[in-house]
């Protein structure tokens, strides 16, 4: 009886272990709309490395994020939503999140794309910071608007500088760390889409 009881406590325990890995939309319908104007509906796909690739898909993965994958956020098994817009028949874009190590806790970032792969909006879902706000603002998420992968290729998330387009945003708050890890998010998420977006490459 005691052997089943501790099965099935550590059963409980690893349920909302493997549910925190994901990142989801809190409300899909509203964010949807909210996101893309004029939309009429959206697909759901769950992707992961380990379904399509493996450890030689992560390593192509960390290569080009130039950083290792570290920790339960960032297992080959995270399972990866991502929302692929329509207008009528046709898809007009794609939603995807990523789930980040901050300083005072985990990020959830989101791109909106459209469908050649260009950033066309940033949503901080989650935000641990006294700062949050200023993160969270159109003055810091409208300058991501208009970059792809090319323009962070040149950025290196460990050193936290670089060169091109992505070295020119501005951190909205001196000396805040939180921005080299939602810079760092939002390369991570660019590298995915490159694997699980229409236009991808890896």
């Amino acid at each position: 009886m005691k052997k089943l009881y501790l099965l099935l406590l550590a059963a409980l325990l690893l349920i909302p272990l493997n549910a925190a890995v994901g990142c989801d939309l809190n409300d899909p319908d509203k964010d949807v709309k909210r996101l893309f104007p004029g939309s009429t509906g959206y697909k759901t796909y769950y992707r992961s490395v380990s379904k399509e690739g493996g450890k030689p898909l992560l390593d192509k993965v960390e290569k080009r994020l130039g950083d290792k994958f570290t920790g339960l956020f960032e297992t080959m098994d995270v399972p990866y939503t991502l929302y692929e817009i329509y207008r009528g028949k046709t898809s007009i874009g794609y939603i995807h999140g990523v789930n980040q190590k901050g300083r005072f806790g985990g990020l959830q970032v989101f791109l909106v794309f459209d469908t050649k792969g260009t950033i066309t909006n940033m949503y901080m879902q989650k935000l641990s910071s006294k700062n949050s706000k200023n993160f969270k603002a159109a003055a810091f998420t409208n300058q991501f608007n208009g970059l792809s992968i090319k323009d962070f290729d040149a950025y290196d998330v460990v050193k936290q500088k670089g060169s091109g387009k992505a070295a020119n945003i501005k951190n909205p708050v001196a000396n805040d760390a939180d921005f080299h890890f939602i810079m760092r998010g939002v390369k991570k998420n660019l590298v995915l889409m490159e694997l699980f977006g229409s236009w991808g490459s890896l």
